[in-house]
């Protein structure tokens, strides 16, 4: 049986390897692709904290069992699991907003932040829960 959090971690994976390869220039020029672009940044967010709470939840720490994205976030963070809490945070707070954006100053300033602020850190989260998870012994999937 294949373990839960290994598979939302690939998941999250996966999503976060169509995002990275966001053509970024197309979406300045075309609001369709500008609009394909934040919602794949949501649905990486969405699969990120959910890995990230499935992972503590393997190592034992029960506060993740219930929790807002926030706390799980907090959590993370509080545990050594997310290493720079502002960027997710601002992750956070423009997820939220995300859906709101109604002028291009504001889309062009969330494709830079996702472009030069979130992939990287989804990117740094995912090695850190693939670190933790062998660590705690479990093997990695062929899936990523």
């Amino acid at each position: 049986m294949e373990l839960q959090s290994m598979k939302k971690l690939d998941n999250f994976a996966n999503c976060l390897n169509v995002l990275k390869k966001a053509d970024f220039e197309s979406a300045n020029n075309d609001e369709i692709y500008r609009t394909g672009v934040l919602g794949q940044f949501n649905l990486t967010f969405e699969l990120a904290w959910k890995a990230l709470q499935e992972v503590l939840m393997e190592y034992g720490v029960r506060e993740a069992q219930t929790g807002s994205p926030r706390e799980i976030l907090q959590l993370g963070y509080k545990v050594g699991f997310v290493e720079d809490s502002a960027v997710w945070l601002t992750m956070l707070k423009k997820r939220n907003t995300s859906i709101y954006i109604y002028n291009e100053e504001e889309a062009d300033e969330m494709l830079l932040l996702i472009r030069d602020s979130f992939i990287p850190a989804f990117f740094a989260l995912e090695e850190t829960l693939r670190k933790k998870l062998r660590e705690a012994g479990y093997e990695e999937t062929t899936e990523a």
